[in-house]
């Protein structure tokens, strides 16, 4: 039986900032437009900003049909599965919004991230998500798996990037400015970095 939750604090909090793996999920207004859902990982690129916000980073990828749902709508929902330990699952359903690097917070907000290196995965934006329901269900068929580590893939991959070619690559790839239904996505060229 679920539990739904005020805040996010005390043993809800450890656990989801346990987690090496969470999903997100988000959907266009429109009814046959595409919905999203995609892993995110990284130790230490997800953070509890307050009992009701959370945020996480935005690396550098193929596809961009997050931030262009959160533009057009703001509805997103996050999950944490435990691989380990007692089952659980955790859902923060809520509004969420990006951040650019142009947005006054964003160096504020990248010092809730002190243990990643935001320099080499091509951190395009940072998502942040303010919490209408968080619940949690058993989690009962979720098998146990192991966290091994992070790949170094993407890091390698990105740390050889500039802001320049960064955009550069951004402005080859179809579905980064504009999402796979034609919605406004990240905005090109980026900003500098601070």
């Amino acid at each position: 039986m679920g539990t739904l939750y005020e805040r996010i604090d005390g043993r809800l909090r450890t656990f989801i900032e346990a987690q090496p793996l969470f999903f997100i999920a988000t959907a266009p207004l429109s009814g046959d437009g595409t919905v999203n859902l995609s892993p995110k990982g990284l130790m230490g690129s997800f953070a509890v900003i307050d009992d009701r916000t959370v945020a996480y980073l935005d690396f550098a990828g193929s596809h961009n049909e997050t931030i262009a749902h959160l533009r057009e709508n703001g509805r997103i929902t996050l999950m944490w599965c435990a691989f380990q330990g007692p089952p659980n699952i955790v859902r923060v359903h809520g509004r969420g919004e990006p951040v650019f690097r142009d947005d006054p917070r964003w160096e504020e907000l990248l010092t809730r991230f002190p243990d990643i290196d935001t320099t080499s995965h091509g951190l395009r934006a940072m998502i942040v998500v303010r919490a209408e329901v968080v619940r949690n269900s058993c989690g009962f068929a979720v098998p146990y798996m192991t966290y091994d580590r992070d790949r170094e893939m993407h890091g390698q991959r990105f740390s050889r990037e500039d802001d320049a070619s960064l955009s550069a690559y951004f402005e080859k790839k179809s579905d980064i400015a504009t999402s796979m239904d034609g919605l406004p996505g990240l905005p090109l060229p980026l900003p500098p970095t601070p």
